[in-house]
């Protein structure tokens, strides 16, 4: 996979040119953050970058979600429980899956 916004490096995905991963910017969005809500977490980003990055996601989405859901278990795996290794990223975790699971079955997604 390639993209003029998004490079691979080190075993994971980042936003090219930068140290913020691909992962930061898909959590956010996927909070519904709008493209200028996730600048504001990361004012280094140019708007043009965001974009860029949610277009490598929506087009590359299952594979990207593949690599998030084997990212998580192998923080998992580590002996270091996510939440202490990268507290920033397992806040978007638990964010994003209270959005997508509602806490009681058959209660719908607000």
């Amino acid at each position: 996979m390639h993209s003029e916004y998004i490079e691979q490096r080190h075993g994971g995905y980042y936003v090219a040119g930068t140290r913020i991963s691909l992962d930061s910017v898909v959590y956010s969005f996927n909070e519904g953050q709008s493209p200028e809500g996730i600048q504001e977490d990361f004012p280094s980003l140019k708007r043009a970058q965001i974009y860029g990055a949610i277009a490598f996601y929506l087009d590359h989405q299952a594979e990207i979600d593949k690599y998030l859901v084997d990212t998580e278990r192998e923080f998992e795996g580590s002996g270091i429980p996510m939440s202490e290794a990268n507290p920033g990223l397992w806040e978007r975790i638990q964010k994003a899956r209270a959005v997508a699971v509602p806490a009681n079955p058959g209660e719908s997604r607000a």
